[in-house]
């Protein structure tokens, strides 16, 4: 098995047709976590039809897909898309957008589930290899944890990977480039509560009260003091409000007696993660003992940082540059600061994750905005790099 470029898929003018379809048509109708049901019928008929044994409900809708190549082999390697939308209201007025109100595919997974199906369908036609690739489809990345809750379900011990590999589109950037690094590449993703609690009182007298907004207004500002004093200047972290409640609109000559802020934080490395935590902790105590107020803190441990292995980056470098050419590839791009639950199973076994462009045209937009679509002229570079990934670790490309 030879190197695969994304010209070659392209070039393939019936397979892309083909696979654009399948793309809009998962666009049409985004399902959110959990719920993927009409998402993962269609992944289990495309690899059935393909002649690919599957195994169904790992976290709950997930499909996994087997292919055994012709030539012996024993190792085995896992390749990941994710297939859950999110709760957002289109606004693109495509002839595909979404049909289901409330719900589009802002993030592209609609894109990447395409990819590695078609990645399964050129895989199946000359299985030309050494070894055992599994096809995981995910369900809920955006937030529930699908790969944990796959894990726990037993994916590694159903389907044993000696690696496993995962892609995302990179909005903003040039057409296929790609983007990783070895070690950490997406930080850990966390949730922080701090609920503050006086006696409220009445506005025009606010030395019967205590103040619980007095005390959450000086935690807010002290928030960045965290990461200024706290963390090493030679590494990263981000402490974000992302909401604030607090009395009644209708009420505004009430001191409320509780205070509610709520937002993120992200870090890389257990340490900083572990100061976070610690300090938002003693911040809001603090700022709530001044004021004769409590201060209690609920901190949640969503998604760890997503640390590519380097070996595996290595590998997952030159099947970019294969793909896209290697002035295409950057191997030492800047962390990022957003989550993903691939995290999960590289903690299980060895990976890499990379981003490849989804152009940078004046009309693209972002992920999570309502604007956004996948670029339907990036399948071809998917399809190529999941093929080529394939050539590395278990066929010809290998030597």
């Amino acid at each position: 098995m030879k190197f695969t470029s994304a010209g070659a898929i392209a070039a393939d003018t019936r397979l892309l047709d083909k696979l654009t379809g399948i793309r809009r048509d998962i666009h049409q109708h985004p399902e959110t976590a959990f719920e993927e049901v009409r998402t993962s019928d269609l992944v289990a008929a495309a690899l059935t039809e393909l002649g690919i044994p599957i195994h169904r409900g790992l976290g709950k809708t997930g499909v996994v897909g087997t292919l055994q190549g012709k030539r012996p082999g024993q190792r085995r390697i896992g390749l990941r898309a994710d297939m859950d939308a999110l709760f957002i209201h289109e606004t693109t007025g495509l002839p595909y957008a979404s049909k289901i109100d409330g719900k589009m595919h802002a993030c592209g997974h609609d894109g990447h589930t395409t990819m590695l199906l078609g990645a399964a369908g050129k895989l199946a036609a000359d299985p030309d290899f050494a070894g055992t690739v599994h096809f995981i489809f995910q369900p809920a990345e955006e937030g529930l944890g699908g790969g944990r809750v796959m894990i726990e379900d037993g994916l590694f011990e159903l389907f044993p990977c000696d690696a496993v590999y995962g892609v995302h589109n990179a909005p903003k950037s040039p057409l296929g480039k790609v983007e990783t690094r070895p070690g950490a590449l997406m930080a850990a993703g966390d949730t922080w509560e701090v609920i503050f609690k006086g006696t409220g009182g009445h506005g025009a007298m606010p030395h019967m009260a205590t103040d619980a907004t007095v005390a959450a207004g000086h935690f807010i500002s002290g928030l960045s003091s965290i990461i200024s004093r706290n963390v090493p200047a030679n590494e990263r972290a981000v402490i974000s409000v992302g909401h604030i409640h607090a009395g009644d609109y209708n009420s505004p000559n009430i001191i409320p007696s509780r205070v509610i802020v709520r937002g993120t934080a992200r870090s890389y490395v257990p340490d900083v993660r572990n100061t976070l935590e610690r300090r938002l902790g003693e911040l809001a105590s603090g700022c709530a003992a001044a004021q004769g107020v409590e201060a209690h803190l609920i901190y949640t441990r969503r998604y760890p940082p997503l640390v590519n292995a380097p070996a595996q980056t290595e590998l997952a470098v030159r099947a970019a540059a294969a793909t896209s050419g290697a002035e295409n590839v950057d191997a030492d791009c800047a962390p990022l600061g957003g989550s993903e639950d691939f995290s999960f199973m590289l903690e299980k076994v060895p990976g890499a994750y990379v981003m490849i462009g989804n152009g940078d045209g004046e009309n693209s937009h972002f992920v999570h905005t309502p604007g956004y679509d996948f670029n339907d002229e990036l399948i071809p570079y998917g399809v190529a790099y999941w093929m080529n990934i394939v050539a590395l670790e278990l066929g010809d490309a290998a030597d």
